[in-house]
């Protein structure tokens, strides 16, 4: 039966192993006890007395330094110790040498073993370092597997499905737009959708008031255009208001390389381009190897990949996530993908000049629908003969969620689109441009634009902002705003006037 040599490790030596494998706790602000004179003192089998004796050698030589920090737990700050980097350096060779100690153990047959002590771990299938395997040979000679000090035995074998890569990440997007209602309209948009994806453009930009329909129009688009997906990894993205860069790389990822519900396969490390907890991405880093992904560059997969990607509601994400956008953007016009972004407000994730945006980006401003559009739409409706779709125009804007409402419950100004008005555009309009509707608002008719930006002001044209969302009205005797507005912003100046 093996003996094995004695174990004998300087009470410097455990101390220096101690805190480097707690040396990245050096830069907290709060830390726990290990690093304390007591919790150096429990870890390494020696008084407190003798912990000061010997750490005041290792600060006078520059191995270790000290500090005071908040320990958890505690009511006031203490006096810690963690390694200088000559001191990690000296402690990293402390380990390598007392990793090859030969321990006695014995294994769950019963055997003697005599092995290195930086193998004991794994053969007792337990949690323990390299300090608490040296103490306890120390101390008490063989090491017995199933040690309740030990901890619970760790199996080698894992469930299945815990250990595969990237697991669950598709549940935060789809494959397919949402199924919508039927559209009324949007022929024109529709033929410049079409026009777009046969072109050599990567991006499509859909912008519009909140309710304009403008996931209804590419849900539409996309179920008619479906059969003409083959071949092309499509995915809907909605993105809200909690969503990160990072969660959103993480589902583009998953979806690139699970390819169809195949098993993940990522030959050009894409994976690794998502950041550990508390650390930013290195967008420049995703770029590349999505692309070299995309590409095959180097022919792994033995085909080219292409991307139909819509992000829905971009204005929700962060400055980061509108970063990631034009990120994917550089991607998708280096490899024959398409982007189809739909968002509130215009984007600023690209350079809108028209000298820059010609022949790559396909811009779609969704206004409220047309008097022949609303025609069309109200002729199944009960409401013909009691107003005329150039009234409800007028009341309405054209706006299809009013028109929804008032399909439903045959009111124009459902309690439901006041709400609406007030959450999604009353309230998150740009001072200036609310300020320009509160006076037109006041007015008893439609008013020249001359005559209202003098009223108003303001220098300069009509606001193109306002009319192409259909929040201004240019109609027969100057500008105006459809009644469901005007009611809501009078409102508004009332309640102003009486505080």
């Amino acid at each position: 039966m093996p003996t094995g040599s004695k174990v004998n490790v300087a009470v410097a030596d455990r101390i220096l192993l101690h805190l480097l494998d707690h040396h990245s706790t050096v830069d907290m602000h709060t830390v726990n006890i290990e690093i304390t004179r007591r919790g150096i003192a429990t870890a390494c089998a020696v008084h407190p007395p003798n912990v000061s004796r010997s750490i005041r050698d290792l600060v006078s030589t520059g191995i270790v330094a000290q500090s005071t920090r908040q320990v958890r737990g505690e009511m006031r700050r203490q006096r810690v110790w963690h390694l200088t980097p000559l001191g990690v350096e000296m402690a990293s060779a402390i380990k390598s040498r007392l990793g090859e100690t030969m321990v006695l153990l014995r294994d769950k047959r019963g055997r003697i073993l005599e092995i290195p002590a930086n193998e004991a771990s794994d053969r007792l299938n337990a949690e323990l370092n390299l300090l608490s395997i040296l103490m306890h040979a120390q101390h008490e000679g063989a090491l017995n597997y199933g040690d309740i000090r030990f901890g619970p035995i760790q199996s080698k074998s894992r469930p299945p499905g815990s250990i595969n890569m990237m697991a669950g990440a598709h549940a935060t997007y789809h494959t397919d737009p949402p199924k919508s209602r039927k559209i009324h309209g949007r022929k024109e948009e529709r033929r410049r959708l079409n026009s777009w994806y046969t072109e050599n453009k990567c991006l499509c930009m859909i912008t519009g008031i909140a309710g304009c329909g403008k996931t209804t129009l590419i849900s539409d688009w996309f179920q008619t255009k479906k059969g003409g997906f083959e071949g092309v990894l499509t995915m809907y993205y909605p993105c809200q208001s909690w969503d990160t860069a990072t969660g959103l790389a993480t589902s583009i990822i998953h979806r690139v390389l699970s390819d169809s519900g195949r098993n993940i396969e990522d030959p050009y490390d894409l994976i690794s381009t998502l950041p550990s907890p508390g650390n930013n991405m290195d967008q420049d880093l995703l770029r590349r190897r999505l692309t070299a992904t995309l590409l095959d560059e180097d022919n792994k997969f033995g085909y080219k990949k292409k991307i139909l990607l819509i992000l829905d509601d971009i204005h929700n994400l962060d400055e980061n996530g509108v970063r990631l956008i034009g990120v994917l953007t550089q991607v998708a016009e280096a490899c024959d993908s398409k982007i189809i972004g739909i968002s509130r407000r215009s984007p600023d994730f690209y350079d809108r000049r028209d000298v820059v945006t010609r022949g790559r980006v396909t811009e779609i401003a969704l206004s409220g629908l047309t008097e022949d559009e609303l025609s069309e739409w109200i002729q199944d409706m009960d409401i013909v003969e009691k107003m005329s779709s150039e009234v409800l125009h007028e009341r309405t804007g054209g706006h299809p969620l009013a028109i929804e409402l008032l399909e439903m419950y045959g009111e124009i100004e459902h309690p439901d689109w006041v709400k609406f008005l007030d959450s999604e555009i009353v309230e998150v309009l740009p001072a200036e441009e609310k300020s320009l509707l509160l006076v037109l608002a006041k007015q008893r008719r439609p008013v020249p634009w001359v005559e209202l930006a003098k009223l108003a002001g303001v220098t300069g044209g009509p606001p193109k902002n306002l009319i192409s969302r259909g929040l201004m009205i240019e109609i027969r005797g100057g500008m105006w705003l459809h009644e469901a507005l005007r009611n809501r912003l009078k409102m508004y100046v009332e309640d102003q006037e009486v505080i």
